[in-house]
């Protein structure tokens, strides 16, 4: 028979794992009478753990929520996937020195043979800046618990412009493209479904009222092409390769539809014509492209510049070789310009 110190340990191990046990069920796992249980649930009260219990022939403990955390127990592959998620912790503004405290407390405690596999996963890892802007954390707790308590959240929302606008959404689910967090909701005032950046959100308080869920929105709204829709500046760039070599080379959430078997479309965007045309350019394809007016701009600007570096280059001997522009399959430019 275990002894108390080590049967409590597995006892909070079990609770921890499924929402619901009965007191034979915990006393079969552990090999002792429903008594002993009821004594080490006691015990496991006294400790801090708010164990909840049910009684009568279907009753049973669950372990809930207290006004304090007590200890966790994590079996190895959670405790190394927390460690990595805390190191790693960066789409959220103001949590960065929180996580790395939390992450040295947890690591003075892991077994050795963990510890080095956390190691060696850093050590072998190199992070990147993030791709977008951050998102304070009260924004993303407040509207994930808006999401699951279907409560109807107001806030003012700045636009690709800069004006603001006030909205009252049914709050549906949160998307983290890698680069963005997104807002997906039932837009009160427009009827239909809407996505929103998060980090262009201001919540008011308070919030809406409790609603009714609605059906599920149409897939094509979450999450694929939603990073390129919300951008700024947007174009459908048709390029002539087949659309399986083109969207392995880009993110998930860039929509490309297949044409032919050498065609597809892109979906692309960016916040400004540079960065959309510098992205289009990465597809290292064929394409071509008829608007809008400032990608087609940005794109003869980085043709001109291709240009006289070629040139120079020539006269310098070398030998690089010229820019195509009949590669970018441009429309048609104005008079006056290249």
């Amino acid at each position: 028979m275990l002894e108390t110190s080590a049967r409590l340990l597995r006892l909070l191990a079990l609770l921890q794992t499924r929402p619901d046990w009965t007191g034979a069920e915990l006393a079969g796992r552990l090999q002792v009478s429903p008594r002993t249980i009821r004594y080490d649930i006691d015990k496991l009260r006294n400790l801090g753990y708010p164990v909840h219990a049910a009684p009568g022939v279907t009753g049973g403990y669950r372990l809930g929520a207290g006004a304090k955390l007590p200890p966790l127990l994590l079996d190895d592959e959670e405790a190394v996937a927390v460690a990595i998620g805390l190191r790693t912790a960066g789409a959220m503004e103001g949590i960065e020195e929180t996580s790395l405290r939390a992450l040295a407390k947890l690591e003075q405690v892991l077994p050795d043979r963990l510890r080095r596999r956390v190691q060696a996963l850093h050590a072998a890892t190199v992070s990147l800046a993030p791709g977008g802007p951050a998102v304070a954390a009260e924004t993303l707790t407040a509207v994930a618990a808006a999401c699951r308590d279907r409560h109807r959240l107001r806030f003012g929302y700045r636009t690709h412009e800069g004006s603001g606008r006030e909205r009252d959404v049914e709050p549906y689910r949160l998307v983290h493209t890698g680069r963005r967090w997104y807002l997906i909701g039932w837009d009160v005032d427009r009827g239909d479904w809407r996505t929103f950046r998060v980090d262009r959100i201001a919540l008011r308080t308070p919030g809406g009222p409790r609603f009714t869920p609605r059906e599920e929105p149409p897939a094509s709204i979450v999450p694929k092409g939603v990073d390129t829709a919300l951008m700024r500046y947007r174009a459908r760039v048709t390029v002539h390769a087949p659309a399986s070599a083109i969207a392995s080379h880009l993110p998930e959430s860039v929509l490309v539809e297949s044409v032919d078997d050498g065609t597809c479309v892109v979906h692309a965007g960016g916040e400004t014509p540079m960065r959309l045309a510098l992205h289009i350019l990465s597809l290292d394809a064929d394409f071509t492209v008829s608007d809008p007016p400032e990608l087609l701009e940005a794109l003869r600007t980085l043709s001109a510049r291709a240009e006289v570096t070629r040139r120079g280059s020539a006269r310098e001997g070398q030998g690089v070789a010229p820019f195509v522009h009949g590669r970018l399959g441009l429309s048609p430019a104005p008079p006056g310009q290249p």
